[in-house]
């Protein structure tokens, strides 16, 4: 496509937009406004004015949305014209920075980027070397400490656990001494790299006159720190971004950096993108009723050229397990009545722990799905500890669920200890759990390792008789395993966030409500239990050669995505919003998150919410989030699950069906 075609195709504020090249630009690009092709055309129109290409460079956050943007240039200019324009992660562009200046930071110019596979490798060496193979510092936590310092900006000295400090100062001196930096390391060195070093700031301002970065509105006080360092005295800067869509503050987003552009940038061109192509008039002002009542935002409506569409349905639902059945059979009348293609459809949710049920009601039905950003429920580390507790007890020759739990939490058993049961076992063609009761292996540890093995081993087999035992409840029983263990602290030791170890949390009491549900039902026990857990993990006939199916997504997951139908499930006041976010002061983002659920559907939004949920087989009593107060009352419809049971079918809409059912049969 040519640019004149593309210019054409824009409408009037994404042409004012596009060809806003000099002095500082601001587009609040709203969702769904064709911010990409604002972005690629405007990069187009710059090669086509005959600013050189290697003077441009435009920043994104992935990869995958580089390679894009990149392949979308290239298509609209003449063949080589776009092929020394920089498009790049951050990441990437603190590489390049750090390749031109890093010697005078005090490493040599070749340095090594470290995966974080190196990371922990090395961690795992300082901890083993520093404090002993039995020091219970997982490698992962220390990484995690140790990334959140840096990326926060507060010194690890500040903590009050001194263990990991020393293990921070070694871990720092030791990738030094390598000549290798991590990944945190990147961003903190390449600022420190231009605010020190004058000559090359001014050479990396000379060699990219023009910067784009996208997504603005998800960028930190490091890259802000970056951007005004490379930005030169012309400030032909322009960033993209929408303020309402700003829902990552725990990572480390400034939402002020978007909203406070005019003090980075004194007097920018400010252009909103406000005509949505991609939902319909109905939800974008129940989207807009929502979101106004952020005060501190940049004002913007959004409306579309698409027609009214219909209203939004709230429905009340009795519990989750209703909730479930519900939206599944929705989407098969959806699927089999109106043809929708399920990967048309999508279901979102404000917690990973909220995709157990549906991910289950879905295979019932043999409904294709594919879980986007993020793991299936039965691969998640928690579900995975306990699951392997379970199989052990049933089975002490599963090799692979014993060398997970036998330091899960751990037990005074050093990983220099398991590496020579496993290697007995290997040598006398033997099980671990077999090589643990040898008499052989164990005269040849310390007392100190004989005595924490036979506690194991002694556990084990005090819990195996009740595995054992076809009526015993395994869900009471999990419970138990869990408080002895003092799993949840465990859990709680090894996580980076407070929100992670909350969903963590979740996921385990998830796991134990299923379970319940499981026990009601069958009497097949815990083998049986754990076979229907094995079959829900085969993914052979999840999705089909197209890769259809019905997409699971979390609200964080789903910016930037869009689907014809939308579901949004478990909208009860203490999920969404997050009972967390009146304390930490961030219900604004927790609206922001709701208002980019909403904006994800095309043509049929639907959001639910349940009346109770049983949580550790315990009912629990929920109420509908507060957000349903700020809506638009004109543009949806309120229900509840028992009236749309209760209301008899329609005859038109019955003999639409038959007849539709016997034009499928016919065909």
């Amino acid at each position: 496509m040519s640019i004149k075609k593309g210019l054409l195709a824009l409408n009037p504020p994404q042409r004012e937009a596009a060809e806003q090249i000099y002095g500082p630009v601001l587009i609040l690009a709203g969702a769904g406004t064709g911010k990409t092709r604002v972005v690629t055309t405007r990069i187009a129109g710059m090669l086509y004015n005959e600013i050189p290409a290697s003077q441009i460079l435009a920043v994104t956050f992935t990869n995958k949305a580089a390679n894009e943007m990149r392949e979308r240039v290239g298509s609209m200019v003449d063949s080589g014209m776009a092929d020394d324009v920089t498009v790049c992660t951050f990441h990437s562009l603190c590489v390049r920075i750090l390749r031109t200046c890093i010697e005078r930071l005090g490493y040599k110019k070749t340095f090594s980027i470290y995966t974080q596979s190196d990371q922990l490798g090395l961690l795992r060496r300082i901890i083993v070397r520093k404090l002993g193979k039995d020091e219970n510092l997982e490698p992962k936590l220390a990484n995690m400490m140790i990334s959140q310092a840096k990326n926060t900006g507060q010194p690890i000295s500040d903590r009050e656990d001194s263990l990991i400090s020393e293990v921070y100062r070694t871990y720092q001196k030791e990738l030094k001494q390598l000549n290798a930096v991590d990944f945190d390391d990147l961003m903190i060195l390449a600022v420190r790299g231009l605010e020190e070093n004058p000559d090359i700031r001014k050479d990396w301002q000379r060699r990219f006159r023009f910067i784009m970065v996208d997504e603005f509105q998800d960028t930190n006080h490091l890259q802000m720190d970056l951007l005004r360092l490379l930005v030169g005295e012309e400030r032909n800067v322009c960033v993209v971004g929408d303020d309402d869509q700003s829902i990552y503050g725990w990572r480390g987003a400034e939402i002020t950096n978007i909203l406070d552009f005019e003090r980075f940038f004194p007097n920018p061109k400010v252009i909103k993108l406000e005509e949505n192509y991609r939902s319909t008039n109905r939800v974008l002002r129940l989207a807009n009723s929502l979101i106004k009542h952020n005060l501190d935002r940049r004002e913007k409506t959004l409306w579309s050229g698409l027609g009214e569409g219909e209203k939004t349905r709230i429905v009340s639902m009795p519990d989750a397990e209703k909730e479930a059945e519900w939206v599944i059979a929705e989407i098969l009348e959806c699927h089999r009545i109106d043809r929708r293609s399920y990967d048309d459809v999508a279901i979102l949710f404000r917690m990973n722990t909220q995709s157990r049920l549906m991910e289950e009601k879905l295979r019932e039905n043999d409904i294709p799905y594919k879980l986007i950003g993020g793991q299936s429920f039965y691969e998640r580390r928690e579900i995975k500890d306990l699951l392997a507790y379970l199989n052990l007890f049933l089975n002490h020759d599963d090799d692979v669920s014993l060398l997970r739990v036998i330091a899960t939490p751990p037990r005074g058993i050093g990983q220099g200890t398991i590496a020579l049961a496993t290697q007995f076992s290997i040598d006398h063609k033997i099980s671990v759990f077999e090589a643990l009761n040898d008499f052989e292996f164990l005269a040849s540890l310390t007392t100190r390792a004989q005595n924490a093995i036979e506690e194991f081993v002694s556990f084990i087999h005090r819990y195996s008789d009740s595995a054992h035992t076809d009526s015993a409840n395994y869900a009471a029983m999990t419970e138990e395993l869990m408080k002895e263990i003092n799993y949840s602290d465990y859990l709680k030791k090894n996580c980076k966030t407070q929100e992670e170890i909350d969903n963590r949390r979740k996921n385990v009491g998830e796991l134990i409500d299923g379970m319940h549900h499981h026990y009601e039902k069958s009497k097949r026990g815990l083998r049986g239990f754990l076979d229907s857990v094995a079959l829900m993990q085969d993914k052979e006939d999840k999705e089909d050669d197209k890769g259809q199916g019905v997409s699971l997504i979390t609200m964080h997951a789903a910016k930037g995505l869009e689907f014809p139908v939308c579901f949004i499930v478990g909208v009860e006041e203490g999920v969404l919003p997050h009972s967390r976010s009146i304390e930490e002061g961030s219900r604004d983002e927790e609206r922001r998150l709701f208002y980019v659920g909403i904006t994800r559907a095309k043509a049929e939004l639907t959001i639910t919410w349940c009346r109770s949920r049983k949580r550790y087989g315990e009912k629990h009593l929920c109420e509908q989030s507060s957000f349903f107060k700020e809506l638009d009352k004109e543009e949806y419809e309120e229900t509840d699950h028992e009236t749309l049971e209760s209301t008899p079918v329609e005859e038109d809409f019955a003999t639409d069906y038959f007849e539709q059912m016997k034009s499928m049969l016919s065909s």
